[in-house]
């Protein structure tokens, strides 16, 4: 019997979720897995699955769930401080993104839309830490920069998907922008090393993957990877707004907007040496694999 108490992990069900579970499932750590509906599919071995509407004495358990990985939106993570306080929460990571800083007001970005998600995260992030510190509970947050992998991310993904639709891809000018996508598994390793003992126990860190290229570079490490001829169209500000209008029309595209585009010239670098020293973040570069594109 394995007698390691279980973490809590919120939005198992997300592409860094699924990498968490692998993780925690391969070391044998028991895990308590909770979304909103019930899980269809079997989890993998020593992971249990909850609703997000149970509590510890409704559930039959009331096994106390002292460290915490939240996935889900930052955002939605104050709708569940009663949650984590039923358990007995005591040390909490959180999923935050860089596209705090990038796609705020005053920060390039044209559309409104991002710098809500801008302002979302923030917020989300500042309700975390005052919840935390009113009661003494360890958090950490992390920020990653262009999250990809296993073929249901939406950022490389989507490149690919396009790409196989239309055969090139669209630019902005020369696209110089730089990047520094990281693998989502990467993401729940960096999670994970902060639940260690020796972890910094309050704080932010930025993480992002082992290798910075242009824009340009990326996608064409895309088309490298579907084995397609490198095809780019580069076309005019104008011209993007009104693609990006049409493309939009397109339940797949819905989300798209200007600033992606616009960004593509921007560099969105981070520096990450604090995660490396206190977390050991180590993540690989931008190497794909058949695994990485869509099905």
């Amino acid at each position: 019997m394995n007698d390691r108490p279980p973490l809590g992990v919120v939005g198992a069900s997300s592409l860094v979720g699924g990498c968490v579970l692998r993780q925690l499932s391969k070391a044998g750590q028991p895990a308590i897995a909770f979304s909103r509906t019930e899980r269809q599919t079997a989890p993998p071995t020593g992971i249990r699955w909850r609703t997000l509407q149970q509590r510890p004495l409704e559930s039959g358990q009331p096994e106390q769930i002292n460290q915490w990985i939240y996935l889900a939106p930052i955002w939605t993570l104050p709708e569940h401080f009663d949650l984590l306080a039923s358990y007995g929460a005591r040390r909490i990571v959180a999923l935050s993104s860089t596209s705090r800083f990038t796609k705020q007001a005053g920060q390039g970005s044209p559309d409104p839309s991002e710098h809500r998600v801008a302002q979302e995260l923030a917020e989300g992030e500042d309700r975390l830490r005052d919840w935390a510190v009113e009661r003494g509970v360890e958090w950490v947050v992390l920020r990653p920069t262009l999250v990809y992998g296993l073929g249901v991310d939406k950022n490389v993904s989507e490149i690919a998907r396009f790409i196989r639709r239309f055969g090139w891809f669209p630019l902005l000018g020369a696209a110089q922008g730089l990047r520094q996508p990281i693998h989502a598994n990467d993401v729940a390793l960096a999670a994970l090393a902060v639940l260690q003992p020796s972890a910094a126990a309050c704080g932010a860190y930025n993480i992002a993957g082992g290798e910075t290229l242009t824009y340009k570079n990326m996608v064409t490490r895309i088309f490298a990877a579907l084995h397609r001829p490198v095809r780019f169209v580069t076309i005019p500000l104008l011209g993007f707004r009104i693609a990006v209008s049409l493309l939009r029309l397109l339940p797949r595209y819905r989300h798209g907007s200007i600033g992606m585009a616009t960004r593509m010239n921007t560099d969105l670098v981070f520096d990450c040496t604090a995660a490396q020293r206190d977390l050991g973040h180590c993540p690989k570069a931008f190497d794909l694999t058949a695994e990485d594109l869509p099905k």
